[in-house]
């Protein structure tokens, strides 16, 4: 497994990281420590959890992930080799469950976020703490189209607020590098102007979508990650797991992420089916797994930090983990190329 730096900081992460969102709701406690030791003895060292986990987020199982996390990292040995990775829930209409749904980026919430999350994490420091979402008015999850409404932003948090906060929680040892996630080039590029100024933390990584179904990274988000030194943590690789093939013929088996909510539609729109149908078919034609290809080339590109894998079963980890020593070969890539440019971000 190779390993690469988190940002400018010493903190050094593998290529692939185990995503845990599942845990709670389609894993048992016993399966999550399953899945961790086997991530772990494979050579991940990175486990990204989040706050709202698991997913969807719900009331009754809210803070289940963490506390799975929680009684593993509890394990002698384990903490101390372990690169963990949280986020804290941005403010929106479905989640008083959380925090009584004081959600905004201020210092008092971040603190009762990360607060939360040490105790059901079972330990003194969060390696990785990043924002879930932005807390303004911006497009987000799959919107395109930027729509400016000043009102919409009247309670935002102040940008140089959050980093003050954030440079708090670092500097009381309860933090020790930021990250943002599902996040654009203009509030990026204003949190890194405002680290440089000496507001606050830099952040090391964002963390946002990316996969064969939707590169819009690339457009504007790539330039400021290689430039300023802040990696991609890529989630969704597989599309909600589309891209492994399995939902192309028949209805969605029993027990899979499709089968138990059926209102995610983001990857099963027409244009996303007939791009996976042309990657999962080229993939074959070179006698590769779909899921391996896919993650391969997630892994290729040069702002990739880490991708976030995620697995329900030791058998999907196991195969998506083999993806980190495929090598994709030169035809391969041209056959991306050639499908991404006749069907580009289907998925976005």
């Amino acid at each position: 497994m190779q390993f690469a730096p988190l940002g400018r900081t010493d903190i050094r992460v593998s290529r692939l990281c185990l995503g845990t969102m599942t845990f709670g709701h389609q894993n048992t406690e016993a399966e999550a420590h399953a899945l961790l030791d086997a991530a772990f003895d494979a050579g991940l060292n990175c486990f990204d959890a989040a706050e709202m986990y698991p997913f969807p987020s719900a009331a009754e199982s809210f803070g289940f992930t963490e506390s799975h996390i929680g009684t593993w990292l509890a394990r002698p040995g384990n903490r101390a080799r372990a690169v963990v990775a949280t986020k804290a829930t941005g403010p929106g209409p479905r989640f008083e469950h959380i925090r009584g749904g004081d959600l905004r980026f201020g210092a008092r919430q971040l603190r009762a976020a990360v607060e939360g999350s040490l105790r059901r994490l079972r330990t003194d420091y969060i390696d990785l703490y990043q924002l879930h979402w932005p807390d303004r008015n911006t497009n987000r999850f799959g919107q395109l189209g930027y729509v400016h409404n000043p009102a919409a932003d009247a309670d935002m948090t102040p940008l140089e607020e959050t980093l003050a906060a954030l440079d708090g929680l670092v500097r009381d040892g309860l933090v020790r590098a930021v990250g943002l996630s599902n996040e654009n080039p203009w509030g990026l590029m204003r949190f890194l102007a405002l680290a440089d100024q000496g507001v606050g933390p830099r952040p090391v990584t964002v963390q946002n979508p990316y996969s064969l179904l939707n590169r819009t990274f690339e457009v504007g988000m790539a330039e400021v990650s290689l430039r300023e030194e802040c990696g991609l943590l890529a989630y969704s690789p597989l599309g909600f797991g589309t891209l492994t093939g399995k939902y192309l013929d028949g209805p969605p088996a029993p027990g899979t992420r499709i089968h138990r909510y059926p209102h995610f539609q983001r990857y099963l729109k027409p244009a996303a089916v007939a791009a996976t149908r042309d990657y999962v078919a080229l993939a074959r034609d070179h006698g590769l797994d779909p899921a391996q290809m896919a993650i391969a080339y997630a892994l290729s590109r040069p702002f990739m930090t880490s991708v976030i894998i995620g697995a329900t079963n030791l058998d999907q980890l196991a195969n998506n983990i083999a993806a980190a020593d495929l090598v994709l070969s030169d035809q391969v890539v041209a056959g991306i190329e050639a499908i991404h440019d006749g069907n580009s971000n289907p998925a976005p």
